[in-house]
């Protein structure tokens, strides 16, 4: 509401008022009584430095140290997943797991799968109920991909696609892992 006056706080009742009184008779200084700061002596300001034309140097182009998961596969890559002809390497399955446990348990599977080298990790999250609307996803779903971006892991991901309707559709990703050198 723009334009509006804000809101003055109701005043407080008897009740609330003797309730204030006893707070602030029970609070006791930490360093003695406390005295106000001598009044502070107007300096005058300091004279305005004259004019010049200064241009500021440019800025230099920052790249980023470390591409984000999802931003480093080429074509082939995405169209051999979009029609569903890859075999996931691994898959984890986080139907019926708190917040917590699947993250547990999705933290301990991309450790065990980057250690025996696989590529492509299949996350089965589950479909949002029926009925719902087609833009709500479950918690878990919805948590995947900041857990992903904050892992300890997240420089050992190539990039998280949605999986073909053969390994699950919208109810799973694909998580592609980076070679390793």
């Amino acid at each position: 509401m723009l334009g509006s006056e804000p809101k003055l706080p109701r005043p407080l009742s008897a009740e609330e008022r003797a309730l204030w009184a006893r707070v602030i008779a029970s609070v006791c200084p930490l360093h003695g009584p406390a005295e106000p700061p001598p009044p502070a002596e107007p300096q005058p300001a300091p004279p305005l430095p004259a004019r010049t034309a200064v241009r500021p140097e440019p800025r230099p182009v920052v790249q980023p140290s470390r591409s984000r998961p999802g931003e480093t596969l080429d074509g082939s890559w995405d169209r051999r997943l979009s029609r569903g002809l890859v075999q996931p390497d691994v898959t984890v399955d986080l139907h019926g797991h708190s917040l917590a446990g699947a993250y547990a348990l999705l933290d301990s599977r991309l450790e065990q799968a980057i250690a025996i080298g696989a590529r492509i990790l299949l996350l089965v999250t589950g479909k949002p109920p029926k009925g719902e609307p087609p833009i709500a996803r479950g918690r878990i779903r919805a948590a995947v991909g900041d857990w992903l971006a904050a892992s300890r892991h997240a420089g050992s991901i190539a990039a998280v696609r949605g999986a073909h309707p053969r390994h699950g559709g919208t109810g799973a990703l694909y998580i592609v892992l980076r070679r390793r050198r």
